[in-house]
């Protein structure tokens, strides 16, 4: 079986610049059919850029890629008909009832009537919008118009889907609700191409990539990222005032970075028994007793930031060598 027929998509060398900004830095990466694949990275890392090049919505500068078999240098109008994409704006007419919207959209992919129906029902079934047919788009509630708009992104039965930030804005239950949507879909054969800056979705995830600053810097499972890619222990500290404390825990010896996590501080230590000692050594120099330290599992979150700092260090090397 060849690299493309086993993927639904291929990228080579991708590369979108906008004068002399490059938003998209020569990526590669491949997700396999069937997959759910998280594409993640801060605002502006360059994952909506991307996933605009993969809809045949806007040109690469140079590099190439297929999806579902097509190139999205030259059969930018096939993509656009074979794959279902929705944006984190909800693509939806707010005039129109939740019905209309799924019929629009029906005519917009050239749904033969003798099928028009059926794929209405499921569409409605699927997005669980029954008792919502005939209400006005814009009296929706944000996860009803982010359940419209993936029915409507799915209309026409496509087996890629790009979804964009698609549970932004939303909240945490609605957010696990839609999860379980694309969980199902995956299921039953669908590729998902997602993404989201929200790194405790990422778990849902097949396999993940990280993006920033427009160069792709770890691609792998969820247990990958935690693993393969997080080369240091991780240390988590229970203090009072942690945002306080946040920045003295960073100059401690042996610790590499630290970040806030709700009431705690997580530290990166390259020597985790060395960095513990450190810790407990300037609390107590401080007359501080009332604290806990000890190594856990790092969270994604702890891998993006620490993977993230240590790109933004390796970059900075660089431009200090004459």
């Amino acid at each position: 079986m060849s690299v493309a027929s086993a993927n639904a998509v291929v990228v080579e060398n991708l590369e979108k610049k906008f004068g002399a900004f490059t938003a998209v830095d020569r990526i590669s990466f491949q997700v396999g059919k069937g997959e759910i694949f998280g594409f993640l990275g801060p605002n502006g890392a360059g994952k909506s850029t991307t996933i605009r090049m993969l809809c045949g919505i806007i040109a690469p500068t140079s590099g190439s890629g297929r999806v579902g078999g097509f190139d999205i240098l030259t059969q930018q109008e096939q993509i656009k008909q074979s794959i279902g994409y929705m944006s984190q704006r909800f693509s939806l007419y707010e005039d129109l009832t939740v019905e209309e919207n799924i019929n629009f959209y029906s005519g917009i992919y050239s749904i033969p009537r003798a099928q028009r129906k059926d794929r209405i029902e499921w569409i409605v079934r699927m997005a669980g919008l029954e008792g919502l047919r005939k209400n006005i788009t814009k009296t929706l509630s944000g996860g009803w118009k982010q359940r419209l708009a993936l029915g409507c992104a799915l209309i026409h039965d496509p087996k890629i889907i790009f979804l964009d930030e698609p549970t932004s804005g939303v909240d945490p239950i609605t957010r696990a609700n839609f999860w379980k949507l694309i969980k199902e879909l995956a299921a039953g054969g669908v590729t998902v191409f997602v993404t989201t800056h929200y790194m405790d979705e990422a778990e849902n995830c097949g396999r993940l990539a990280l993006i920033y600053r427009g160069s792709l810097i770890a691609v792998g499972t969820p247990r990958e990222m935690k693993t393969a890619f997080m080369r240091h222990a991780v240390l988590r500290i229970d203090i009072a005032r942690p945002e306080e404390w946040n920045e003295r825990l960073s100059a401690v010896d042996g610790v590499k970075e630290t970040a806030l996590f709700g009431a705690s501080v997580h530290a990166v230590a390259a020597d985790a028994a060395a960095a513990v000692a450190g810790i407990k050594n300037m609390f107590a120099n401080a007359s501080v007793t009332d604290y806990a330290v000890e190594q856990i599992e790092p969270s994604l979150e702890d891998v993006f930031v620490s993977l993230i700092e240590e790109y933004d260090r390796d970059q900075a090397a660089g431009a200090a060598r004459p």
